[in-house]
């Protein structure tokens, strides 16, 4: 046993045995909860902040996969507990459950049997267009609790999002399915999150993400600069030297700490980003549709 798991070896996969099945978070708002079926990530994006969250595991590379196993099982007994209160459960918050495996795994439509079963609410993030395989079991459970589906998209600019998130879906695919689920009940959601300094916070880009996120009628949009931390800060920037080299130095020295300066930060959200939000009347409250929905 290590950390509440049981750990086996499956070739490049590694399966585990989880005791608990939601994490309670300290912070509970918009939601108290976290479940995460997998640990790791094939997404390999370049800015990942869950990073470190293999150091847990005694693992180094973020790309090696654990599978929970019998996460269903865990949660529907869970759920099932008199003094589970229906609260929303955030689905997919450290390592994205739609990621590659998934389609070999087929984990999600259990859980989301499960949600139905006891008409739990969720939020369910994702940067995979696998997502829509489970878009009859999505609509739902949107008919019976709140969902909200949301997409974490940085950019338009392809040549930029192969070399920052390589293995996600394209930008376009993840619009598609963000427009497609607003015709269920579920409430939708674009993440401009990280903005990243001098690659994807140019006003045309901001621009061409709020266009389409108005087009895809999404209820909101989030957005937040780029943050360092940790592993994820080494991981970084040995990226941007061998892909960005030009723009090192002037990254260096903007985040000479975990978070870019105050002069920077209001200069791209006073000049960018709540221009454009309101010029595309684009909301940036992701607690409206839930309080609408849950009568909260």
């Amino acid at each position: 046993m290590r950390n509440n798991t049981t750990i086996f070896l499956v070739g490049n996969i590694t399966e585990i045995n989880c005791l608990t099945a939601l994490n309670k978070l300290k912070r509970r708002i918009p939601y108290g909860w976290d479940l995460n079926i997998y640990r790791g990530c094939s997404h390999n994006c370049k800015y990942c902040y869950a990073i470190y969250s293999h150091e847990y595991l005694g693992e180094k590379d973020f790309s090696n996969i654990y599978v929970k196993k019998n996460i269903v099982e865990v949660l529907d007994k869970e759920l099932s507990s008199p003094n589970w209160k229906r609260e929303v459960i955030n689905i997919g918050g450290v390592t994205d459950s739609y990621q590659k495996i998934e389609g070999e795994m087929k984990i999600m439509p259990e859980i989301l049997r499960v949600l139905i079963k006891y008409k739990t609410p969720a939020i369910i993030s994702t940067k995979s267009d696998l997502i829509l395989r489970d878009y009859d079991l999505i609509g739902q459970l949107s008919e019976l609790t709140y969902v909200n589906i949301a997409s974490t998209i940085t950019t338009l600019n392809e040549d930029d999002r192969i070399k920052i998130e390589p293995y996600a879906s394209t930008s376009a695919d993840r619009f598609k399915f963000l427009k497609e689920f607003r015709k269920t009940n579920a409430s939708v959601g674009l993440h401009t999150m990280p903005i990243i300094p001098f690659i994807t916070d140019s006003y045309s880009n901001i621009e061409n993400l709020c266009a389409e996120a108005k087009d895809s009628g999404v209820h909101y949009m989030l957005t937040g600069a780029l943050y360092l931390r940790g592993a994820t800060r080494e991981y970084f920037f040995n990226f941007i030297k061998n892909q960005y080299p030009e723009k090192y130095n002037y990254l260096k020295e903007l985040y000479k700490t975990g978070g870019a300066g105050k002069e920077y930060k209001e200069r791209l959200f006073s000049n960018i980003v709540n221009p454009l939000r309101e010029k595309y009347q684009i909301s940036n409250s992701y607690i409206k549709p839930l309080r609408e929905k849950l009568h909260m």
